[in-house]
């Protein structure tokens, strides 16, 4: 999705500064334009259209998931460190009077402020039929922009019923006069059907992404977004896991039955039916063992999928493309990179997580590989490292850690001048060095907390996220023009492999598991056990979407976030004067404090909007 707001603008400034001299005083103001001279133009419908798309993530100027504050910060993958209470969700303090990023513009994407969007779209739907058009392709861009208008429709909804459950459904524009205490919530089983509804009228009216322009929705976005809400409302947490509710639960939607639709739409996208589409890089069985450079290929191709500009490869379906000459404005660089670059270093990879990440040969990262029954200490002479240098717990891991993760060693981009002459390789530094004990401090790694530039933006758990930053970018002082894949090819294949699992189809589902697997560059993983292709499945979802927010679904779709929701602690390196080094993870020091309380699987309904409306239903669990 490009940014469109700009372009409604200059389309009003344009039709003004090109009418005839003759007409001028015929002209009105800018100011009056209003709701019924929009929709006596096709080119200022097309421009509303626009503004429908910008606001599709509420605030025009903050489209969906690339923020400052990632929604993967509410998981068990980073803490934010700048804003850590702004996550109740992860604090056990959720509640309709405090809701922290999610119920303010930092994740306004999901929040119930949507229905201000929802209610643009509606306008549009009950006035675009009125437009005048006097051809034959003019009629074709009205029934285009109908089936967009529909898929913004879906995609708002789509968030809100993912975040809240059943919703307020509308489907027309509100009236002056309109009774609104009597607007109350759907059933969960209702907003599904609204939702899939839109995205069926979308699919008709969209043409393919060959014949549309870039960033607008397609074909392929509506049919893949329809994947995905059927995927989701698959899990545990839909169907009488956390409440019988229909507001929350699934009264007439059974589970076997969405398992087959999920499967069913997210294969036709994958035979073609809805575009061609394809992973980045290839999906053949990878060389056995990968060398130093078959890593480095395959991370890089990993890594090439977020930095992408210009035409979108196959692997995206949709999403934003953040560009300076479109006026869009992204800055991850300055906003994620490590403290040593003059960056604020927010959404570090928490300690378990990182363990996630596979071997280069696909067999499972081991900690106590080396001490068996010690989970908190590796250490390794100089010696022992040049022997076995994978005692470094960052070397021989799989390609996608190395296109995701900065820790300490990993190689960067040059560093500012200021820095530049106390880190000649343009490494990593998370590290300590030190004498003969870890007391005997000789100097602070550039990019920790103790380091000599902007300590205080320093990591806390040990770690920077690498994915989505742009080598290209010194974000110091530049913004980023890569882009935010909202929806992308690898989410459709990894859905089918999900519901193949579940409905005991388990060789469909290791086939496509592995799909993901190979363009990784790890070697296939085989079984018949539903159990265990559930397990490997699920831990494939989070390395390949680690970050991206999927995580933040998942963990209430399969009801594991008591499992997962742990207080964060700090990974810690010292590097001894001799050679020898030491990783420690300091569980005895907890740097976010982290609880879990069941009613969080859903959002609660502010006491804003409950003050506004009382008559609407709050969530179970809350008060």
């Amino acid at each position: 999705m490009k940014k469109i707001l700009g372009y409604s603008i200059m389309m009003l400034a344009f039709m003004l500064a090109t009418t005839s001299c003759d007409d001028i005083l015929e002209q009105k103001a800018v100011d009056a334009f209003n709701e019924e001279s929009v929709f006596e133009d096709l080119n200022l419908t097309k421009a509303y259209l626009g503004r429908c798309y910008d606001f599709i993530g509420v605030d025009n100027n903050m489209l969906l998931g690339l923020r400052e504050d990632l929604l993967a910060g509410a998981t068990d993958e980073c803490l934010c460190i700048h804003r850590p209470g702004g996550y109740p969700f992860v604090k056990g303090s959720m509640s309709p009077d405090e809701l922290g990023h999610f119920g303010n513009w930092r994740f306004n994407w999901i929040t119930w402020n949507l229905y201000a969007n929802i209610k643009n779209v509606n306008v549009f739907l009950a006035n675009v039929d009125n437009v005048p058009v006097d051809k034959s392709s003019d009629e074709a861009l009205v029934a285009q922009m109908k089936a967009e208008a529909y898929f913004i429709r879906a995609f708002d909804y789509h968030n809100l019923m993912r975040s809240y459950g059943g919703v307020v459904l509308a489907d027309q524009p509100y009236e002056l006069d309109e009774d609104f205490l009597s607007i109350i919530r759907s059933s969960l089983d209702e907003t599904l059907d609204f939702i899939l509804a839109d995205l069926d009228k979308a699919i008709a009216g969209l043409p393919t992404k060959d014949n549309m322009e870039q960033g607008r929705a397609t074909k392929g976005a509506a049919a893949a977004l329809k994947s995905r809400i059927l995927s989701w409302s698959t899990g545990e947490l839909m169907h009488g896991g956390y409440s019988s509710d229909a507001l929350v639960s699934f009264q007439t939607h059974s589970r076997s039955s969405l398992l087959t639709q999920a499967q069913t739409i997210a294969k036709e996208i994958m035979d073609g039916k809805y575009g061609d589409y394809s992973l980045t890089g290839s999906t053949n069985d990878p060389p056995s063992p990968l060398t130093e450079a078959d890593v480095q290929a395959y991370s890089d191709n990993f890594f090439s999928i977020f930095t992408q500009k210009g035409e979108w490869n196959d692997e995206a379906i949709w999403g934003v493309q953040h560009l300076q000459a479109q006026g869009n404005r992204t800055t991850q660089n300055r906003w994620w990179g490590p403290c040593g670059y003059h960056n604020w270093g927010n959404n570090g990879p928490n300690e378990p997580v990182v363990r996630e990440f596979e071997m280069a040969d696909g067999t499972p990262f081991v900690w106590d590989k080396y001490t068996p029954g010690d989970e908190f200490l590796r250490k390794a002479t100089a010696a022992e490292l040049e022997a076995d240098p994978e005692i470094n717990p960052y070397v021989g891991r799989e390609p996608r850690f190395y296109a995701t993760v900065f820790f300490d060693g990993a190689p960067w981009i040059q560093r500012p001048d200021d820095a530049a002459p106390l880190d000649p390789e343009n490494k990593v530094r998370t590290g300590y060095y030190v004498g003969t004990s870890r007391d005997d401090l000789i100097s602070s790694g550039l990019d920790t907390r103790q380091g000599p530039i902007e300590a205080w933006n320093g990591t806390k758990n040990g770690y920077y996220i690498k994915k989505y930053q742009d080598p290209a970018t010194v974000g110091q002082y530049f913004n980023n023009e890569n882009a935010w894949l909202e929806l992308r090819y690898a989410e459709v294949i990894l859905d089918y492999a999900e519901a193949c699992i579940e409905l005991n189809e388990v060789d469909k589902g290791m086939d496509a598991l592995n799909m993901i697997r190979n363009r990784a560059g790890l070697p296939d993983k085989m079984t018949t056990d539903q159990a265990e292709a559930r397990e490997w499945y699920r831990h494939e979802r989070q390395v390949e979407f680690f970050g991206e927010g999927d995580r933040w679904y998942m963990i209430r779709k399969w009801m594991i976030a008591e499992d997962v929701i742990k207080d964060v602690h700090a990974i810690k390196i010292y590097h001894y004067e001799d050679g020898s080094t030491e990783w420690y993870y300091d569980t005895e020091t907890v740097v976010d404090n982290r609880s879990w309380d069941d009613a969080n699987y859903w959002l609660p309904i502010s006491r804003t909007e409950q003050n506004k409306a009382p008559q609407l239903q709050q969530n179970p669990g809350y008060n």
